[in-house]
């Protein structure tokens, strides 16, 4: 509601609105995107869909933002390389376990990220973790150990590969840390892609495989525009709110793909699942409040140092 004559109000209930609505929205896409992989199924393997994800991500990076001056130019390429490629693996470690396991549980390990990262930061950043936060990481874990399968002939390797994915995950987030001081999201995310491209381009040449059904020609496509569209949108909803606010809402996706899986994919609603997935959810929420970074609430939507990745996804 706009009540001054500069338009103080409007702007603050702008802020208000727009940073649920874009993460929300973020939260959606990257739902799509994790019932396309799925739906793609054993035919593709996941250094397949790796390669489609990121090739495609770096021709509608240059489509959209190559006429701009110097769109590509980063700061402290090392550390922007070793991010790409931490990233590329999460995603690997993602689609991986999403292929093996029911959706809705290979998203709830995978989203054990921040516990690691919140480690990360410890020993690469010193950052002090607090009794609270120790607690919130064990809750992570134990919700993580709560839906392990740990029976001959069930899914724990798919299980362990998404753990794998959420640390790398975690370390990709907790990288970034030091990369968004001087780069911007498009120039993060190009990099990721061309890690990830030069990572699954020798696995995708050895056994490539090509879409054969218009299903598959719509769903190849569709990860590449529902990936990069995911992470502009994200990208932009922490333009208008915390760090810890667009944590709390990109975990919706948790809760979006538990009910299409569940609803749509036949995953298994057990009691493993519910506490496992309640102890996760509920940590990682509480660790992202204690892990509060102020940030502006209204910034200029442009402004690189605005435009803050700091969720796993950001590297996958």
């Amino acid at each position: 509601m706009n009540t001054s004559p500069n338009g103080a109000g409007r702007i603050h209930m702008d802020a208000a609105v727009a940073g649920p609505l874009f993460m929300l929205a973020s939260a959606l896409l990257y739902t799509l995107l994790n019932l396309q992989v799925k739906l793609l199924g054993p035919a593709f393997s996941a250094w397949d869909i790796g390669f489609y994800r990121f090739a495609g991500g770096i021709l509608v990076l240059v489509a959209v933002f190559g006429r701009r001056r110097n769109p590509f130019r980063g700061h402290n390429t090392r550390l922007l390389l070793i991010r790409g490629g931490t990233g590329s693996i999460a995603f690997i470690c993602m689609v991986t376990a999403i292929q093996r396991l029911p959706i809705s549980t290979a998203l709830v390990i995978f989203y054990s990220f921040p516990a690691f990262s919140a480690v990360f930061s410890y020993f690469i950043y010193g950052e002090r973790v607090g009794k609270l936060e120790i607690v919130c990481i064990v809750g992570v874990l134990a919700g993580v150990g709560i839906l392990f399968d740990f029976q001959p002939g069930g899914e724990l390797l798919g299980q362990v590969i998404a753990l794998i994915g959420g640390a790398f995950a975690g370390l990709t987030v907790t990288l970034i840390r030091t990369l968004r001081e001087q780069n911007g999201p498009v120039i993060i995310y190009l990099y990721l892609c061309t890690m990830g491209f030069f990572v699954t381009a020798p696995m995708f040449a050895l056994q490539p495989t090509l879409p054969s059904t218009p299903m598959e020609w719509a769903m190849i496509p569709g990860i590449v525009f529902t990936s990069v569209t995911a992470q502009l949108l994200m990208n932009q909803g922490f333009f208008y709110c915390r760090g810890w606010e667009g944590g709390v809402f990109m975990s919706s996706e948790v809760i979006f793909t538990a009910i299409v899986g569940i609803a749509f994919m036949g995953d298994p609603a057990s009691w493993r699942f519910w506490a496992g997935g309640v102890a996760v959810l509920t940590s990682i929420v509480a660790l992202n409040r204690l892990k509060a970074i102020a940030v502006p609430v209204a910034m200029t939507p442009g402004s690189d140092s605005a435009g803050l990745v700091a969720k796993g996804r950001s590297g996958d």
